[in-house]
């Protein structure tokens, strides 16, 4: 508890040194971090909890950089909570069992395994089109947009390992396809910014 705390103040106080909007919004995205952790006792959206305290990265990262709000870094925070809300589900459907017995909820708990599943699928493919249209907003250019043909095939291959029903695939489609989507996309604005002519 007390290092929760001591980290709560250190941000808020970074977030003082950096602008006057980061400052503000500070105790929303604290509270937005602080709460994902108790969504699963009253909620089926629990990883849409999830995905939102990881878009406010992407957001808080360009308004420490601006102080302002633009609209391509909040379509990257749309598309961010629409990824990872969709890769929560597929790693939530093998504590399913878990989570009825104990009470806790989930899309996995309230849709059953197939249909979350499905309901994955679709999540990526927005996000997916949401990285598009970030993309275009940006004005980024083709470097990223061959990156994120890439990115695309992860995700396709991240629904094949999950349509597996197996742990060891479930296990394989969350971290290491996943970590290699977040890289991919990351080298490929990088890149798209420094080698463009």
């Amino acid at each position: 508890m007390a290092a929760c705390v001591s980290s709560a103040i250190l941000f808020v106080a970074t977030t003082w040194l950096i602008n006057p909007l980061c400052f503000a919004l500070s105790p929303v995205a604290l509270a937005i971090v602080f709460f994902y952790s108790l969504t699963k006792r009253f909620t089926h959206a629990a990883q849409f909890f999830l995905g939102l305290a990881l878009a406010v990265a992407p957001i808080g990262s360009w308004l420490a950089v601006t102080g302002e709000f633009a609209p391509p870094p909040l379509m990257l925070g749309a598309s961010v909570l629409l990824w990872v809300a969709g890769f929560d589900i597929i790693y939530a459907s093998q504590d399913f069992e878990v989570d009825k017995r104990e009470g806790l909820r989930s899309m996995v708990v309230w849709l059953g395994i197939s249909r979350a599943l499905a309901v994955a699928t679709l999540l990526h493919a927005a996000a997916l089109s949401g990285f598009l249209l970030f993309g275009a907003l940006a004005r980024l250019g083709p470097i990223y947009f061959m990156g994120l043909a890439l990115v695309g095939a992860g995700l396709v291959y991240e629904h094949v390992l999950a349509g597996r029903d197996a742990l060891r695939a479930i296990n394989r489609a969350f971290f290491q396809v996943n970590a290699t989507v977040g890289a991919v996309f990351v080298l490929s604005i990088l890149a798209d910014r420094f080698l463009q002519p």
